[in-house]
This record gives structure tokens, sequence and C-alpha cells, in this order.
């Protein structure tokens, strides 16, 4: 079976989140001799693109709209990721830093799916399955159906996986002229709320649609941007797949990143020389239980809830704990954060921005991991914590309510219900108790290390599942 993966993110080329996490992990995983599995991502400025070799397999120009672009897809020479990676290089748009946040975002990966399916229609053999990741190729199930210049691939089944549906790639009609010409009788297939919603296109015209855990499924059927009613409507082409972890990459026995490696027999020598380290690092008291956030600064995510939760857990529980922020994200959320640096110095500090490193030496040295998000599709922060034998805090939501199970119910972590300071802040009390008794913490710890995330299981599940769309292409 030929598979492409087609998104915006993929680590360790480019990452902002998740979802570069999956497109960069599934893959791999998925290769085999029975599969041949591609990638492909934009072309950014990326520290990755600059130091590995490339070779240009096409060249050709693309036509958006009025406007034609040079492109040119690159592939990655030495398969080091575990499976064959192509960027598709379009100087004018995508010869930049960052990923997201430009105003020409529609335009950048509107481009980028119209390059991506020139170039496949072009290959002299075409793949068995276009797996599509989000709203930043949510046209290519359409293009793919109704552009008769793709007509070859009309009949190549197409799979969406929903990693965010907050973001949908919404755009007005007076762009309509942007895509490849095709029949105003299928104009249907793009609208939602009297725009072309790219996520909407792709839930409609795709052969399957995924979500990253069973519980995000079953929430965004009733709460999501406005989607909820063509949810309910595709819901017998739906199934929630909870997201795995690439336990290579994140094995703390392994793990070039961390001061020292440890595995569940050794975690208390471990867990505690890395914590020496990130302490020193950070002015705190590593005799103290530290408790960790990691991930983007935005509303979603609870981080909104940050500042507070710093300053009333600090206030209540004195000079007992320590709180490490990494992020990166809101500007008042940062400034928010900023200003408690000078409060609370000794027990709190955080780090404004990424840095993969850090992110892996902090799972390491935390014993618990604050996740107080609103929405939470998935969430792989509980996973990568489970595995370094850091205990997860979560709101029961999506993926965090399929991964976390309180531990007073003999489960692996600490769960509350409301996006609260005082719901967190009752939780880090829970988590304080736990942490003064010895053997229960970790027996906690142990048992998260040896639960079974990895995309072995799961990069199965979507096998099977391309080969029952495959076989429904081939039966209509």
């Amino acid at each position: 079976m030929e598979i492409f993966h087609i998104g915006a993110e993929c680590y360790p080329v480019a990452k902002v989140g998740g979802l570069a996490d999956v497109i960069g992990s599934l893959p791999k995983y998925q290769n085999s001799e029975e599969n041949k599995v591609r990638v492909v991502i934009p072309c950014y400025q990326t520290t990755f693109r600059s130091e590995n070799d490339f070779e240009c397999v096409h060249w050709g120009k693309l036509k958006l709209g009025n406007f034609n672009f040079p492109f040119s897809v690159l592939k990655e020479t030495s398969n080091k990721l575990g499976f064959e990676l192509y960027l598709i290089e379009i100087p004018e748009l995508f010869d930049r830093p960052n990923i997201y946040n430009y105003r020409d975002d529609i335009e950048r990966f509107l481009s980028f799916q119209i390059a991506a399916l020139d170039w496949i229609t072009g290959r002299s053999s075409i793949p068995d399955i276009i797996h599509c990741h989000d709203h930043h190729t949510g046209l290519i199930p359409f293009m793919k159906k109704y552009c008769p210049k793709y007509d070859k691939l009309k009949n190549i089944p197409t799979l969406i996986t929903i990693h965010n549906g907050l973001y949908q790639g919404i755009f007005t009609f007076n762009k309509l002229y942007y895509l490849p010409e095709f029949d105003l009788i299928n104009i249907k297939e793009l609208e939602w709320g009297n725009c072309i919603n790219s996520l909407a296109t792709a839930i409609k015209c795709a052969d399957q649609v995924t979500t990253v855990s069973p519980s995000y499924l079953n929430e965004i059927n009733h709460s999501d941007n406005g989607l909820e009613t063509l949810f309910q409507r595709v819901r017998h082409k739906s199934k929630g797949i909870l997201n795995g972890i690439d336990t290579d990459v994140w094995d703390p026995e392994k793990d070039p990143m961390l001061e020292i490696n440890y595995s569940a027999e050794t975690i208390d020598d471990g867990k505690l020389k890395n914590k020496e380290q990130l302490c020193t690092v950070f002015n705190m008291n590593p005799a103290k239980p530290l408790f960790s956030f990691i991930g983007r600064l935005y509303n979603e995510k609870g981080a909104d809830l940050l500042p507070k939760i710093v300053s009333t857990a600090l206030t209540i529980f004195k000079e007992e704990i320590n709180i490490l922020i990494l992020g990166y994200g809101d500007v008042e959320i940062e400034n928010q954060l900023k200003q408690l640096l000078s409060i609370y110095s000794g027990n709190y500090n955080a780090y404004i921005g990424y840095n993969e490193e850090l992110a892996h030496k902090t799972y390491a040295s935390s014993d618990f991991i604050l996740i107080p998000s609103r929405v939470e599709p998935c969430g792989l922060n509980q996973m990568y914590a489970l595995r370094y034998g850091t205990i997860p805090i979560v709101r029961r939501t999506g993926g965090l309510k399929d991964t976390i199970v309180d531990f007073e119910d003999n489960g692996n972590g600490i769960c509350h219900d409301q996006a609260s300071v005082e719901d967190v802040c009752d939780s880090m009390k829970r988590a304080l108790d736990l942490y003064k008794n010895k053997e229960n913490i970790n027996q906690i710890r142990i048992k998260g290390m040896t639960i079974d995330h990895s995309w072995k299981n799961v990069s199965q599940e979507y096998i099977e599942l391309y080969n029952l769309i495959i076989a429904k292409t081939y039966e209509s």
C-alpha cells in the first residue's frame, strides 16, 4: 500500500505543536515492506532544511487564481526519519522562518495543496490513499474529487484527521477563483456559514473522518465552533483513534537530552539527579516537589489560569513547592508570567519560548505536570509525562479523559472537572499530600511508565481503516 500523509508540520522538520509529533511518528510506524509511506509538508526556513541533504524530484508551476508560482518538490535523501520526506518549496510563500500567522496564510496553504496534488497527479504511480491532517490540507479531498485536472486521482480515497477542530481555515468566497476549475454545481461542498470552510469541506468530501481521541469525537458533536451539526451528519464515517507517542524519541532510559537516564527500577535516583540539574539552572530547591507546565500559552490550554494558579498555590502552600512554566503564545499571558518572577523567586520560574531539549529535561525532572486544558483533542503531554514517571494533573476533557484516571480510583494521575484556579489548586493539594507518601507515589509513577502508549498498535488501527475505505471505494 502506498500512503501519502500531507500536513503543515512534521517533527523534527517543523514544529509548533502536537500535529508535528503525530506526522513525524505515525508514518514511521506504518512504514514497512508492505506499506510505502511518504510525508509531504511545506518547505520552511528551518534548521532541519539547512542541515540536511535534499534532491529535487519535481519542478513545476502552480496556478493560484490569476497568480503563477514556481514550485519544486525536494526529497530528503537519507530517509533518516524512517519514511520518505518531501518538502514543497514555493519561494515566494514559504521562504520564511515561521510556520503560521502570516496575513497570506490562506494563499500559502492553498498553494501548498495545489502543488501537492499537481505533483502527485503527475507521478507515474498513484497512491492507494491520501491521509490529510487538519484544515491546512482540507481542500485536497474536494479538489481531488471535483476538479477535472485531478481526474487521475478521483477514485483515490482520502482520510482527514482532525487534530484540533477550533482552527478551520475559513475564508470568503471572493477568493473562490484561487481554486482550480470545477463545476459550480458542487460549490455547496465548500460552503459552511456563508464562507469557504476548509475543515468543513474536508469533513464533507473525505471518505473517512478521524479525531485524535474517542472522547474528542463525542465532544465535537456537541461543541465545536459551529460544526456540531456537520459532525452529527457524518458520524457514520467518523472514528476516534487515540494518538500514540514515539517511544524511541520519548524514552527515559535512552533519551540523549537527559542529564541521567533512568528506568522504572531506578526512577528515584534518576529523577532526583535530573531535578537537581534543572533546579540549579532555574534557582529552585530540588528537595521540594516540582510542578510544571509545558505547552502553548493559549486559553484553550487553560494557560490564562496559570498566573493566578502560580500566585494562589505559592500563597497557600507557602514555600513547600516549586513551579516551572515552559511555553510561549499569548503575549499578555507571557507578560503576566514574567511579572511573577521577582515576586516568587526561588519557588517559581518561567522559560518563555520553545526548547525541545528543555522540554525533555522538564518531563524527566518534574514530579507533577499541570494540564488544565479547556479543550484537548488528544494531548500528548500527559503521555510523555507518564513515560518519564511524572504524574499528570489534568482536567477531564478529550484525550485527557481517555488516558488519565485519578489515582484514588486506582489510576495513573490526578483529575478534576473544571478549568478553574480552584480545581487546579485543589488537585495540587492532593498532589502534595501524595508526594509525602513515598511508597504510594512510586507505585503510581511506575504504573504510568509501564503503560504502552506507543504508535505500534495505533498505526495498525489506521492501516485497517485504510484497507476498509479502499475496499469500499472498489465496491462502489
